[in-house]
């Protein structure tokens, strides 16, 4: 087929729509040029959203978009676009939203047909062949025939689009959420929490970081111990079960049972990269070994299998191989006795390998349904010699799995994911002191100042083989942002905070609205979208608007600036009906609410061993906690009149009062973990 047809994504950088570069079908990338061609020659448009790691979406394409015949309708009647959804989510968002609005719940590949002005009036996800051309004739006999039906549709899905975009003035938003609001909010969510496997209840299951980062907050603040319980069983489920991957680190995107048994086997940068902070966190809370060893043997995987020669993080890699979604991690309980020999049984026993398999084609997926101290009693074995065994079999397996066709890897870099990469090593270097931790993330910080900054003092979103295309979005810069002002707080390097504060302002100046204190997702209207979109609500990932609001309050303690601050709890205030009524699509609003709430608390260090100390701090669970210090003079307002020549102190600033310094880390961590509780 690569040598038949060449179309004009060969053009493209995304691995994604490189992919579909050889169809017969006549793709376009979306651009105002396309939409042009789309108007001139009076065609509809499909829109065909995806990514390089969905596996449906590798079906649709061999099914249909290298089939000659469908090909053939699409370029007869269509302008054809294809969309990488993790390089242009401005798009994805409006035609998902579409999708949502047609009564379809979701997910990709995204198909949705436009008015050549890029309007949508229908949209699906996947659909087999028979179905896609039945589809295709049916729309494209209607735009010949009854244009005006195809119109209406098209206005009205616009104006529900736009509505859902619609800045409302919303009614007593002056009232703040307290902290009954969010004890009412998460007894609601109580509910919905699977306390038996973790996770919500139901399947397919999402590892959801942010909700359970929100949890351990909670619970810190509050000490409500049903909080801690079901972080501890989720966390205990998804690192036990076959979402995590026990040969070679890392978590698989979702499982599709409740018991997070069998994963939808792609592995993403976002997830990793989130889970290495909640289970850090989880750690410093607990210490709890298996967390610590989750963290360690994830950010193995992530060195190994994503980080570039440049020091960026890549996307993702796929969930198939050689043609079959799986294949890579399953194991053969004739495979497993080969190469594990004598140990076979015992890591048999531990993971769950059967002779007949435990998944599809006598395969089995690794997966642990006891906890490591209940086998070691069963085989009479200490449990540290018993974890040696398991983790010799598991190097084994790696190196014999090495010798298989790898997943395809999506090679590009996104600014936003490779920053919550950033924040995840720093929450691990707190966690753990390890130094490689903290030179990784400085690694992939100096890369990104190198290739995703432009001269217009704004960012890129994308990254591969040299070339940055397109404009940095609201999320980009917000948790770059994040990851600057973290990485200021384990160095003391100002600079880190002084572009966190140029990248702040930034967004104020380009991407306000003018009509709340949220922020728009994009920039500018610059993409030939009808509508401009504004990501409200935290999934998967944070909103960009929650990381907005703990940036501007951040940087507002940190820095002493009033009007920050005012803005980051406006935005609460804005958001007050959403994080009281559904709190597991708003938790980094309500982490941010608990904080304002009980009050964040600045540790201002100065000394000569100002770092060794603030690292000692930081080793506990404090997430109340901000970080000023300096082992030299500082203009930082709050370090200022702070130093004691010949000493090295800590000043526990709270509410704008400091408390009598301290050179004890202990005494330091007891007081920022009361402030933290409201004491």
């Amino acid at each position: 087929m690569s040598g038949t047809h060449t179309n004009a994504l060969i053009h493209e950088s995304s691995p994604y729509l490189l992919q579909h570069a050889h169809n017969p079908v006549n793709w376009h990338p979306w651009n105002p040029e396309t939409l042009e061609k789309a108007r001139v020659e009076n065609k509809l448009l499909i829109v065909s959203v995806g990514y390089a790691a969905c596996h449906w979406c590798h079906v649709m394409e061999h099914e249909s978009f290298e089939d000659e015949e469908v090909a053939a309708l699409m370029n007869r009647y269509f302008i054809p676009v294809k969309v990488d959804r993790e390089e242009r989510p401005d798009v994805d968002q409006i035609y998902m939203n579409a999708a949502h609005i047609s009564g379809i719940r979701g997910g990709w590949p995204l198909n949705a047909f436009a008015l050549p002005d890029g309007r949508p009036f229908f949209a699906g996800t996947y659909f087999p062949k028979a179905n896609w051309m039945d589809v295709l004739r049916q729309i494209a006999d209607l735009y010949e025939q009854e244009p005006e039906r195809l119109e209406r549709a098209a206005s009205q899905i616009a104006e529900g689009i736009r509505s859902m975009e619609v800045i409302d003035r919303r009614e007593n938003v002056a009232d703040p959420v307290t902290l009954d609001d969010l004890n009412a909010s998460f007894g609601h969510e109580q509910n919905n929490i699977d306390l038996e496997y973790g996770g919500e209840k139901g399947a397919p299951k999402f590892p959801m970081p942010v909700f359970w980062e929100y949890l351990l907050h909670f619970y810190a603040a509050t000490g409500n111990k049903e909080c801690l319980q079901a972080v501890e069983t989720t966390l205990n489920g998804m690192a036990s079960g076959g979402i995590y991957d026990h040969t070679g680190g890392g978590f698989a995107r979702y499982s599709t049972d409740e018991r997070w048994f069998a994963p939808h086997f792609e592995k993403m940068l976002y997830d990793n990269a989130q889970l290495v902070s909640l289970y850090a966190h989880a750690y410093q809370l607990t210490e709890n070994q298996a967390y610590r060893e989750v963290v360690y043997e994830t950010l193995q995987f992530v060195e190994k299998e994503l980080l570039s020669p440049e020091g960026g993080f890549y996307a993702s890699l796929d969930a198939d191989s050689e043609g079959e979604e799986g294949k890579y991690y399953l194991w053969t309980e004739e495979e497993t006795r080969r190469i594990l020999g004598t140990d076979a049984l015992l890591f048999n026993a531990v993971y769950n390998v059967l002779p007949e398999g435990n998944f599809e084609k006598g395969r089995n997926i690794l997966h642990r349904t006891e906890l490591l101290a209940d086998y070691a009693e069963k085989y009479h074995l200490p449990l540290p010699e018993l974890e040696e065994k398991l983790r010799a079999c598991r190097q084994l397996l790696a190196a014999e799995r090495n010798k298989r066709v790898k997943p395809g890897l999506d090679d590009k870099i996104l600014t936003s994911w490779n920053a919550l990469m950033i924040t995840g090593y720093l929450q691990a270097y707190k966690a753990f002191g390890d130094e490689k931790f903290l030179q990784t993330a400085l690694r992939n910080a100096h890369f990104l100042l190198r290739t995703q900054f432009s001269g217009d003092g704004g960012i890129r979103r994308n990254y591969r083989s040299g070339r940055s295309s397109i404009d940095g979005m609201l999320d980009d810069y917000s948790f770059l942002m994040e990851a600057f002002t973290g990485l200021y707080q384990v160095t003391f390097d100002e600079s880190w905070l002084t572009r966190a504060c140029v990248l702040l302002e930034y967004v104020i100046s380009h991407f306000s609205t003018g009509d709340s204190p949220l922020f728009f997702y994009t920039r500018q209207n610059t993409s030939g979208l009808f509508a401009r979109g504004m990501e409200k609500s935290d999934n998967v990932i944070p909103a960009s608007n929650s990381s907005m609001a703990a940036n501007l309050y951040t940087l507002g303690q940190l820095l002493d600036e009033p009007a920050y601050i005012s803005r980051a709890v406006s935005m609460l205030q804005f958001m007050r009906q959403d994080i009281t009524g559904q709190l597991f699509y708003h938790a980094r609003w309500a982490s941010l609410a608990l904080l304002h709430i009980t009050g964040a608390t600045v540790l201002a260090v100065t000394g000569s061993e100002a770092l060794q100390l603030s690292r000692e701090v930081l080793r506990s669970y404090l997430p109340n906690l901000l970080i000023a210090g300096a082992t030299d003079d500082s203009a930082l307002p709050i370090l200022q009149h702070k130093t004691i020549p010949g000493s090295t102190l800590g000043y526990v600033c709270y509410r704008q009062s400091c408390d009598a310094p301290s050179d004890n880390a202990t005494v330091l961590a007891d007081k920022i973990r009361a402030y933290g509780k409201g004491e």
